[in-house]
């Protein structure tokens, strides 16, 4: 039964429809005249059909309206289903056997003529994209992400649901609490002076949902962050929420991969499990990075011990001093380039935190470019040939730093290459990255930061330490990992509200600031909190991923540019002083 205008869309006729009589609605996409006969690409969300306008078939006055119709104006059509004559078939479309002889057609609206064509690849500046997203969404390749995100979100709801989970909403406004990024400020009109803010994530209702009860919450979620962008962020953006008690870590990871298998299953993308699983520390040191793309090797090495002894100053002295280490990794077929190229990868490096890069080429005829190379011995270079697998075409790169700085600028060096290698990267990997340090060192304010969140479980055999070597802690934290990028995290939260107390305050929180920002958190916990743990799913990253796009904003409806705006409704705007007024604001 139709509830439409049309018996069929235009991408669901096939052979078996041939004879029959059927009424399609649609934008023109190409109409092609061939002399007496007319021929039109009649476009839906679905697909194409391709109209023939054959006057012997259709009466005069249907074959003038199909002279003077154009592209994108919305039509109704009603015809005869028939085959493609001998040889006229297009096996690159799915109705491409069969065309429609019309009979009517009545024309619904007509259009300007749009200022980009609608077509998969055509090369429009986005900014014109963005500024007609409306006219840009009907373009197959949009239409297609569009459904994709609408499938796997339904895939994961049905999953979760299936699962046991409830599906809880929390609510938009919120209060302001530091979680890493700043907050989008709501202002009060009933209380002057007082904001909300738009959660970042619903970080702390899930927590206290499990205080509640709940006990397998899941949620697909707005979060807010006014932070700068990057290709993969936006001030809006969506994760699929999930908390769980009376839980271990191992208990959450088990139940999100089953989540997770069955919706990329119906995605047609197979999951092995259990996913691999890598501690943090494994993952730094062998790949550079904690979100590692494993499709390819071109791993990191430990090279400190063959130059110990080294007349190379640099690496000597990193291998006598305590915590300092050489590492390297080769970049197969960049010993083939030309120096000066291989000179420019220095200020990549310096972008990655390296005060230069000393690097080996060993080219295709045996000989070996290098500013460094005249510095080591015979047995240096057979060691490092050895180490590094060596053969001629190859250019090893080095870093001489402490541990971390070391692996995140051959980290970062890594993923260059990969990507000016065209390195091949098949199927979608997936991971997880466990046990990250509860802490870091922030340079900037001088002070402990928190790695994930605060609310982040630490080793309990580590407790110890939180007084002594703080930056030596772990957590129970996971990251899950996606073709080299993070598509979720999570891990399992401070359910002790002294404990939760003594982390606030290494972070720098005095007891009256962690009251004032977190007190209705402390409070609830002195309630009889389970364990509990959780995790959220980056929703825009993974169709991202799975769309084989290159940017959030293609699974996005209507995305905002880097600098936040929103190009077609041109927000944000400027905003009337009676409205600034009613919320007791006025502006500097």
């Amino acid at each position: 039964m139709s509830h439409s205008m049309h018996t069929h869309t235009c991408g669901e006729l096939r052979e078996a429809n041939i004879g029959e009589e059927v009424t399609l609605t649609g934008w023109v996409w190409h109409r092609r005249d061939h002399g007496g006969l007319i021929f039109v690409d009649l476009r839906d969300r679905t697909g194409v059909t391709q109209l023939e306008f054959d006057p012997e078939v259709c009466d005069e006055a249907t074959f003038h309206e199909a002279e003077t119709i154009r592209s994108e104006w919305p039509i109704l059509v009603s015809g005869i289903v028939r085959e493609r004559p001998e040889g006229q078939d297009n096996d690159k479309l799915a109705t491409g056997a069969i065309e429609v002889y019309v009979t009517q057609i009545k024309v619904l609206n007509t259009s300007k003529t749009p200022p980009f064509q609608i077509e998969d690849h055509v090369d429009t500046a986005e900014d014109l994209r963005l500024r007609y997203r409306y006219l840009d969404l009907r373009r197959p390749k949009m239409t297609q992400s569009l459904k994709l995100r609408s499938d796997f979100t339904f895939a994961l709801r049905e999953a979760f649901h299936g699962s046991d989970f409830m599906e809880v909403e929390t609510p938009s406004l919120f209060k302001s609490t530091p979680e890493g990024a700043r907050d989008f400020l709501v202002p009060s009109r009933m209380q002057p002076g007082h904001f909300y803010a738009l959660p970042q994530s619903p970080q702390l209702l899930k927590e206290l949902l499990m205080v509640g009860g709940v006990e397998r919450y899941y949620q697909i979620a707005k979060c807010f962050r006014d932070e700068d962008l990057r290709k993969d962020r936006q001030p809006e953006f969506t994760q699929v929420d999930v908390e769980m008690s009376f839980v271990t870590q191992d208990d959450v990871m088990g139940a999100l991969e089953q989540v997770f298998a069955e919706a990329f299953g119906k995605m047609g993308v197979e999951m092995q499990l259990p996913l691999r699983r890598i501690g943090y520390w494994d993952a730094m040191d062998t790949y550079g990075i904690d979100k590692p793309d494993t499709r390819y090797g071109m791993t990191l090495h430990d090279v400190t011990s063959i130059f110990s002894a080294s007349k190379f100053k640099l690496f000597a002295t990193a291998a006598a001093t305590e915590g300092q280490y050489v590492k390297a990794i080769n970049a197969k077929g960049a010993g083939r380039w030309p120096r000066a190229r291989v000179d420019r990868l220095a200020d990549v490096a310096a972008e990655f935190g390296a005060k230069g890069l000393a690097y080996i080429a060993f080219r295709e005829d045996g000989s070996v470019t290098s500013p460094i190379v005249k510095f080591f011995s015979d047995e240096e270079m057979a060691a490092l040939r050895t180490e590094m697998d060596v053969e001629p075409g190859d250019l090893v790169m080095f870093a001489a730093a402490d541990r971390l700085r070391a692996d995140e600028i051959l980290g970062g060096m890594r993923c260059h290459m990969a990507g000016e290698l065209d390195v091949p990267r098949e199927g979608h990997d997936f991971l997880w990255v466990v046990n990250f340090p509860l802490f870091h060192w922030d340079e900037d304010r001088k002070c402990l930061d928190s790695e994930h969140q605060p609310f982040t479980q630490p080793n309990e055999d580590e407790l110890g330490l939180l007084d002594t070597d703080p930056l030596a802690m772990g957590s129970h934290t996971m990251d899950f990992v996606m073709d080299g990028y993070e598509a979720g995290g999570g891990g399992m939260r401070v359910h002790d509200a002294k404990l939760q107390e003594r982390i606030l305050e290494k972070l720098g929180f005095t007891p009256e600031r962690a009251r004032a920002q977190f007190g209705f958190l402390m409070s609830a916990l002195e309630f009889g909190a389970p364990p509990m743990g959780g995790f959220a799913l980056g929703l825009d990253r993974v169709c991202m991923l799975l769309a084989g796009a290159d940017n959030i904003r293609e699974v996005m409806a209507f995305p905002k540019t880097a600098s936040g705006s929103d190009l077609m409704s041109a927000a944000p705007s400027e905003v009337t002083g009676t409205q600034l007024k009613e919320v007791s604001l006025r502006l500097l």
